[in-house]
């Protein structure tokens, strides 16, 4: 495959405690865990599903996913990283459906392990990789679609320079039924230092 297929991928990202980097084989049984602890946490923001959690949360479900991914990389729609925090398995960051051409645009999804959570740690992730997508991965916008109840995601990406663009109705199928969701995004323009140096000035440490 021709490499302009894919600009930008495989990377490995990083700074102080966080490593990004594509989802490996051998984290099939530790991303299950972590999952499965972490249903309560996560499960009011996930799709619809008719399989209860812990059954679509194992190693082979992993093996699955990581394998769609994948694909999707390779073709150039998707930059799915997982989330290492001071060198253990922590989420995941994705910026997926990618459309090139004259959009050159990607939708933007993450998760934390709880215990990771409120230390800035998914809001670093997620710098370094709207900087890599805007950077080597040559998109120009990058969309955030959140439930109006998240307030810890819409504080996220409003810290980092987001912009509330308007309310999506009924637009996902979320934790059984149509949730509204709030859009939110960001320009490769509209942070001319990065979006890192925007995560080092708005967050404390």
């Amino acid at each position: 495959m021709e490499p302009a297929l894919h600009p930008g991928w495989p990377a490995t990202l990083g700074w102080g405690p966080v490593e990004l980097h594509p989802l490996r084989r051998r984290d099939a049984a530790e991303w299950a865990r972590l999952r499965q602890a972490n249903e309560s946490w996560l499960s009011p923001w996930e799709p619809s599903s008719p399989v209860p959690w812990q059954q679509r949360h194992t190693p082979t479900s992993y093996r699955g996913m990581r394998r769609a991914v994948a694909r999707r990389a390779r073709l150039g729609t998707s930059l799915p990283f997982a989330v290492r925090v001071e060198g253990r398995l922590a989420g995941q960051v994705t910026v997926d459906n990618i459309v090139r051409g004259a959009l050159r645009s990607g939708y933007l999804g993450y998760w934390v392990d709880r215990r990771v959570a409120g230390r800035g740690m998914a809001s670093l992730a997620v710098a370094l990789v709207c900087d890599h997508a805007f950077g080597a991965g040559g998109l120009h916008r990058v969309q955030a679609d959140i439930r109006p109840e998240n307030l810890p995601s819409r504080r996220l990406v409003e810290r980092l320079g987001f912009t509330q663009e308007g309310l999506l109705r009924r637009y996902l199928d979320i934790d059984g039924d149509w949730r509204d969701h709030l859009s939110f995004s960001l320009l490769a323009e509209d942070l001319p230092r990065g979006v890192l140096a925007r995560w080092q000035e708005r967050i404390p440490r």
